[in-house]
């Protein structure tokens, strides 16, 4: 490794400077240096001392390592100070006095049990000797390295041994190939940052900073190109992704202070310079085998991977996710965000940082100590934000605290030890316990909670969903979207072959279909419903509407059928022909000229025969082979061989969704959707008249779908022993379901809430607004007038929602989320535009027009009221 050595009487230039403190250590002439730039950067600052007394004073300044002249060693070595934190020097006189080979056996013998690191000062041909072999033997130097390598010195690894070459006038003159010598028996190099240049200002008698950092890290490739795999990470090491770097990039990222690597492809590649995605370099190292470097970066813009991802793993998590978004909201907040409502009013700010600590200062359960704690960094990082300092600036100022060996009694301010000795009780939540999966054999349940119990945050915090990362999602999708836009049918089919692992020869089949065999059981069965579903759509269509609101004035409204309809229906290995029946029946009842459906291929390219049938009934007149986020671009957009929509439909995961979202909002695509959309869920009331297996089968059909499933039990006048009778049948039948390892992740996440009166429990669902709503209790159909919120309602209990979702005729594709506050699921009107008409006749514009005169006078739209007054002169 090379160790650059700064004096105080050479500091070298600014961006040398700058670049040195890349390195991941630099020896400096004495503490006050080392200390400056501990403070400033991110290398590990080692210093040199003249004494033992001096040591814990340098270490509390912020020099991470001590380098102490050996001669100044005690003979029990350094009491109370940690070895991890000196380092031996052996000057050279003193290797002039005693010989090499006896300072060599000293620093073997001796120095490497008392210190985490030996400094040898050599001469060109001291260097020259100790890195000679004898035959079969090892030379000197690389004996002591292996000697040192073999103990360790706590969490800080093997003792090291850096070289050091000075002359008889100073600084010695290092070459790269002593360099290189040096590193092959494992030792760290020591120059004088005198003999080191940024690569383009190195004179004949300086090294190139970055060729130095090369030789003297040992750095070997095992690639034909000769590239040096990289690990890019981020101020967390978290790992942002893998990419190559080369000589004349390590040396471009030295001397530029960025990310930049080499690309197989392009060669010479400065991360973000065309996307914005730029890389401040923060540190650069090497793996302990030599063959990996790591950089150290601070990452700007969407991510560093090229699906605008932080990371080509995936999203950020945890504290990192936390502090990301907590600078985004103090940059630009979103309307209503509660976060930037934080940055505003530093007084509730302050206040939420008192009132968190001290309910962590209060919690002793696992669980509330976790979530207290969570709330707490919350409100830090915030405060923290607020004033410029990043979760890097916090670090450091861990790091710092951890160099010092001195430490203070730690004792409380008097005015706190006062508040401790009598605390505040405070509420510890009853929803803050720890959610975990079912483990197989253990009972499968929900949590329960008492309505009367809850405070009206813990409620709120019931009828709150999960928050949805939508920013991130966005940023997944919005390259998909903008590839199919530019590429069309090749992206379709480019995308399709990476997501669905499908390589197709044409996106679009059209009408008329190849009409699939299938079972006569499966083809009945789609018959029923789709005679079903077509007979409760058909029945929501209204006739025109005319009426004459004053003499001599007409007006009406009649419907026209959205003339091109896109269907998204979720598949390929799945089998989801109701999804198709029920966004396809109302296109068709409605009258809807071109209905193309979008459905993902299966493994073998062909469409899922079901779901073709369908198609086929409903009149589809193509259907597009592909799904996720490309197949609703296609269909919003256009390709040369996908028709454009005017509207699309359907279900979908978090990215279908994403896509719908975002060509809703493009004009450039001038599409509607039907609805947002979440994970799917259900809310059952059951009383004591409830079968407590029929509840069970509700809850767990919903349940089934997925892992984020929402499912909600509402209990009116049920006793412990009636909850538990549901409670068991939930588990009896889960164990016997194919999902049962997604039940036992959803059920766990769901809850059972008791209520007082059946009134409270309308109350609650209303607020819930669930997709689904199933009324188990007695005399359930007089509680449908009470249903203000719901997708769609189950009245008694023999109404599943097993029936709503295939074949009873009502539709299936619901709002979630709590959207049924202001969408209705898909139906007829889906499809349909309403358009308004009026016919004045003379004596209808002579008995309405001072009105529409006067009213636009006030708003001083002088044409609107010339429009009237030109033809009342006529008359």
């Amino acid at each position: 490794m090379l160790v650059p050595k700064i004096a105080s009487s050479a500091a070298p230039a600014p961006a040398l400077q700058r670049a040195i403190g890349l390195l991941p250590t630099a020896l400096f002439a004495d503490p006050q240096l080392a200390c400056d730039a501990s403070g400033a950067g991110h290398t590990a600052a080692w210093a040199g001392v003249e004494s033992l007394s001096a040591v814990a004073a340098a270490l509390d300044s912020g020099v991470s390592v001590a380098v102490l002249p050996a001669t100044q060693l005690p003979a029990d070595g350094c009491g109370s100070i940690d070895a991890a934190r000196i380092a031996l020097r052996y000057t050279a006189a003193d290797i002039r006095a005693q010989g090499l080979r006896s300072v060599l056996e000293a620093a073997q013998t001796t120095g490497i049990q008392h210190a985490a690191a030996v400094v040898l000062e050599l001469s060109p041909t001291q260097l020259d000797d100790a890195t000679a072999c004898a035959a079969g033997e090892a030379s000197p130097l690389a004996q002591l390295v292996r000697a040192a390598g073999s103990r360790l010195v706590g969490a800080s690894g093997p003792v090291r041994v850096l070289v050091d070459l000075v002359g008889d006038a100073g600084a010695g003159a290092w070459t790269l190939d002593a360099l290189e010598r040096v590193a092959a028996v494992g030792a760290d190099a020591v120059v004088a940052a005198e003999q080191l240049a940024l690569d383009a200002d190195a004179t004949p008698t300086q090294l190139p900073l970055a060729a130095a950092f090369v030789a003297a890290s040992g750095l070997v490739s095992d690639r034909p190109d000769g590239l040096f795999t990289t690990v890019v990470v981020d101020e967390q090491r978290v790992c942002l992704g893998v990419v190559y770097s080369s000589a004349a990039s390590i040396a471009a990222a030295l001397g530029e202070g960025q990310g930049v690597y080499w690309s197989r492809k392009r060669g010479l590649w400065h991360k973000g310079l065309t996307s914005g995605a730029t890389q401040t370099l923060l540190g650069v190292s090497v793996d302990c085998d030599s063959d990996v470097l790591c950089f150290r970066v601070s990452q700007s813009g969407a991510g560093f991977c090229h699906h605008s991802t932080r990371t080509c793993f995936g999203p950020a998590a945890g504290i990192s996710r936390l502090a990301h978004t907590v600078a985004e909201r103090r940059d630009s907040a979103p309307e209503g965000s509660y976060t930037g409502r934080l940055f505003s009013d530093a007084a509730l700010l302050r206040a939420k940082l008192l009132e968190e600590a001290s309910e962590l200062a209060d919690a002793s359960e696992h669980a509330d100590v976790a979530f207290e704690a969570a709330d707490l960094l919350y409100f830090a990082m915030v405060k923290c934000a607020a004033h410029g300092v990043t979760l890097a600036d916090v670090e450091r100022s861990l790091d710092r605290k951890h160099l010092k060996v001195t430490r203070r009694p730690g004792n409380a301010k008097p005015q706190y030890v006062s508040a401790a000795a009598a605390p505040a009780p405070v509420r510890t939540s009853i929803l803050s316990a720890d959610i975990r999966p079912a483990l197989p054999g253990e009972q499968t349940r929900m949590r329960v909670f008492a309505d009367g119990e809850l405070s009206a945050a813990e409620r709120a915090a019931l009828i709150q969903r999960p928050i949805i990362d939508s920013g991130e999602i966005m940023r997944r999708v919005r390259p998909i979207v903008d590839a199919v836009r530019a590429n069309g049918d090749a992206a379709v089919l480019e995308l399709t072959e990476k997501f669905d692992r499908v390589r197709l020869d044409r996106v679009v089949v059209r009408a008329p279909f190849d009409v699939p065999e299938l079972a006569p059981a499966v083809r009945a069965a789609i018959d029923q419903a789709y005679a079903n579903v077509r007979a409760f759509h058909a029945a929501q269509l209204d006739g025109p509407l005319s009426i004459e609101t004053m003499p001599g004035v007409k007006c009406s409204r009649f419907s026209r059928a959205i003339e091109r309809v896109g269907l998204y229906v979720p598949g390929g290995s799945a089998v989801l022909p109701s999804s198709a029946l029920m966004l396809g029946v109302p296109a068709q009842v409605a009258g809807c000229r071109e209905i193309v459906l979008a459905t993902p291929p299966r493994p073998d390219g062909s469409i899922v025969p079901e779901v073709l049938y369908v198609a086929h009934k409903v009149g589809a007149t193509a259907i597009v082979k592909a799904g996720g986020a490309q197949a609703i671009a296609a269909m919003a957009y256009g390709t040369e061989t996908v028709p454009k929509v005017d509207k699309i439909c359907g279900p979908g995961n978090q990215y279908v969704t994403a896509a719908k979202m975002l060509a809703q909002n493009d004009t450039a695509a001038m599409v509607a959707i039907d609805m947002p959309a979440g994970p799917s869920e259900v809310l059952v009331v059951a009383d004591a008249t409830s079968n407590p297996a029929y509840v069970a089968s509700d809850l767990l059909s919903q349940a089934e779908h997925g892992p984020d499933s929402q499912v909600v039990l509402l209990t009116v006048g049920l006793d412990d022993a009636q909850v538990a009778a549901i409670e068991a049948q939930v588990h009896e039948q889960a164990e016997r379901l194919p999902r049962v390892d997604v039940v036992r992740q959803s059920i766990p996440k769901s809850y059972c809430l008791r209520m007082a009166t059946m009134r409270d429990a309308m109350a609650f669902s209303n607020a819930y607004a669930p997709e689904h709503l199933i009324l188990h209790n007695d005399r359930a159909a007089d509680c449908v007038d009470a249903v203000v919120n719901a997708g769609s309602v189950f009245v008694g209990p023999y109404s599943p929602e097993s029936c709503g979702d295939y074949a009873s005729g009502t539709n299936h594709t619901l709002p979630t989320y709590g959207f049924s506050r202001m969408y209705s699921g898909v139906n007829t009107a889906t499809f349909l535009k309403h358009i308004t008409a009026q016919e004045l006749t003379r004596e209808g514009l002579a008995n309405i027009g001072p009105t529409v005169m006067a009213l636009a006078e006030v708003e001083e739209l002088e044409a609107h009221r010339n429009a009237v007054a030109i033809r009342l002169r006529d008359m």
